[in-house]
């Protein structure tokens, strides 16, 4: 294809992409019965012709059947020839030398063909051949007595040329009226498109998630609406999140930075007067300074802990297969390193689950911390994991005061501390961050009383096949983490 027709051809297709589904939708239909309306001309076109055509011929033949015996009765040359009555069929006899006879007053015929002279000579009995001469004569010969005789009919192609006339203008009519029932269908059938279309347009410009779309039609068009009445609902849910997720960082950022203003704010005043030393002991001023550090260190955690639960999701990490029992001793190393104070008691069981490392492992240090800030200094935070069933059961144990029961169903709210961890360091998104990784998982997080007294907090994931056999982690069951 040259460089000017692929142009071309780019140029219509742009056209045709920029018209609307109505349009292309009526164009579609009226090309459809156009097409049909042509197809059916051309084959009612050819059963007409060859029809007329055989009619003809069946004619042509019995005339000449007729003339054929007359003519062996008296002879080619005297067979008596009635006169041309001005319109119809035409005859002639070919006599043995090649001349030939008309009746008086008829139209002269094509010169006799060769073929014809043959049938007249015998070498064959009939032939029907076609004139392609001006007037397009259809010529039958037939052999009789010495000779032949030959009739002959003008081809009147008007029957045809009257029909398809006539289906031009059926077909005209039909296309236009195909248009105009495209169109018309294709109105009623794309209205709740429309409808739909001015729906999610009032959405996009008043930004009100709230009003759904009404719920109409059927099929397609009825999970097409429940799907955007699906997605308004989850953006819905999202902006919501999103608000109370402001609102209570807010409210928890308010608070560290409050206090962290009015002891700079303290620092900078005294600073100003030159009376700082005097003012501030050093003990004080040592109190002060750590005072405004564990103030840093609440927000940075606030930060980091805010950045990761707006996250929303931790589909962004692969998945893989992998033993959850790496994940919980990295996790004690981790809590180890971070908190030198906190002693974490190991007892785990190789398990394997199907999950995301980091997103893991984040969970798990986040239950190894919250059991910290608990558990008196002498006695350990104990972290067990086995198999059980179809599932792998992680148990954060600790010895401190445990969870009152009126703070249990909402332990793993964000932000929510209950009134005895007020005086602690934290933002209480800790296990809010645990709840939405196990979530992701497919598993469950529940809180109880342990038999030390303290609070245990205990997650359950779907267990999957190891890859091939394995070894537990240690030599022993147990592994303890000092």
């Amino acid at each position: 294809m040259s460089r000017p027709a692929d142009r071309e051809a780019r140029r219509l297709t742009r056209w045709w992409r920029r018209r609307s589904l109505r349009t292309r939708l009526t164009v579609i239909a009226a090309t459809a019965i156009a097409v049909s309306v042509f197809v059916a001309f051309q084959v009612a076109s050819e059963l007409l012709d060859r029809e007329l055509r055989d009619t003809a011929e069946n004619q042509l033949r019995a005339d000449s059947r007729v003339l054929a015996t007359n003519a062996q009765r008296a002879g080619p040359a005297q067979v008596q020839l009635p006169p041309y009555p001005g319109s119809g069929r035409l005859v002639r006899v070919i006599l043995p030398d090649g001349s030939t006879r008309t009746p008086a007053g008829q139209p002269a015929l094509p010169p006799v063909s060769e073929h014809a002279g043959r049938v007249a000579q015998g070498a064959s009995a009939d032939l029907m051949e076609s004139n392609d001469s001006e007037e397009g004569y259809l010529i039958y010969t037939l052999r009789a007595g010495d000779g032949a005789v030959q009739v002959a009919r003008v081809a009147d192609d008007s029957p045809i040329n009257r029909f398809g006339f006539g289906m031009l203008l059926i077909g005209l009519f039909c296309v236009a009226g195909g248009a105009l029932v495209g169109r018309t269908v294709a109105r009623t059938g794309l209205a709740p498109i429309d409808r739909l279309t001015a729906a999610a347009v009032r959405v996009a410009h008043t930004r009100d998630l709230d009003a759904g779309i009404p719920d109409e039609g059927g099929g397609e068009i009825r999970r097409l609406i429940q799907s955007i009445n699906d997605m308004l609902a989850a953006l819905r849910d999202s902006r919501r999140a999103q608000q109370l997720l402001a609102e209570d960082a807010a409210h928890e950022l308010k608070t560290p930075l409050t206090s962290l203003r009015l002891n700079v704010e303290l620092l900078i005043r005294l600073d100003r007067r030159g009376t700082l030393d005097s003012a501030l002991p050093a003990e004080s001023r040592t109190r002060l300074l750590n005072d405004l550090g564990a103030q840093v260190a609440e927000l940075s955690t606030l930060s980091a802990e805010l950045t990761d639960l707006a996250r929303g999701d931790v589909s962004d990490e692969n998945t893989e297969l992998l033993d959850l029992a790496d994940v919980v001793v990295a996790a004690a190393t981790r809590a180890r390193s971070r908190v030198p104070d906190i002693e974490v008691a190991l007892e785990v069981t190789s398990v394997w689950v199907s999950g995301r490392p980091a997103a893991l492992q984040r969970a798990v240090l986040n239950l190894i911390d919250n059991a910290g800030k608990w558990s008196p200094a002498d006695q350990p935070v104990q972290v067990r994991l086995r198999a059980e069933g179809a599932s792998a059961v992680l148990e954060v144990d600790d010895a401190g005061p445990g969870i009152d029961a009126a703070d249990v169903p909402r332990v793993f709210d964000r932000f929510y501390r209950a009134d005895s961890a007020r005086a602690l360091p934290g933002s209480g998104l800790g296990l809010s961050i645990v709840q939405r990784v196990v979530d992701a998982h497919g598993g469950r997080a529940t809180v109880t009383r342990s038999a030390r007294g303290g609070a245990l907090l205990r997650v359950g994931l779907p267990a999957s096949a190891p890859p091939d056999p394995i070894a537990r982690l240690t030599a022993g069951e147990d592994t303890a983490v000092r």
